[in-house]
């Protein structure tokens, strides 16, 4: 008999994820959840996205929102 395991998932590191999750984003950016989830409500398709009915944050995008922006 074969075994029909799953092949394990290493957790990804969150500084090399490509998306985040809003709880993730709020670990790593330091910033509140309410004004995340807000950001990401607001610029969809500029730096966040749906995934059924959660907001992902591309992180890369973001990092440079936050460069250019003086004040969230």
């Amino acid at each position: 008999m074969e075994d029909n395991k799953k092949p394990e998932i290493t957790d990804v590191p969150i500084c090399d994820k490509y998306t985040l999750t809003i709880k993730e984003a709020v670990a790593y950016f330091n910033i509140g959840e309410k004004k995340l989830r807000k950001l990401a409500f607001e610029n969809i398709g500029r730096f966040s996205v749906m995934s059924g009915n959660r907001y992902l944050i591309i992180r890369t995008k973001f990092e440079k929102f936050l460069e250019n922006t003086q004040g969230i």
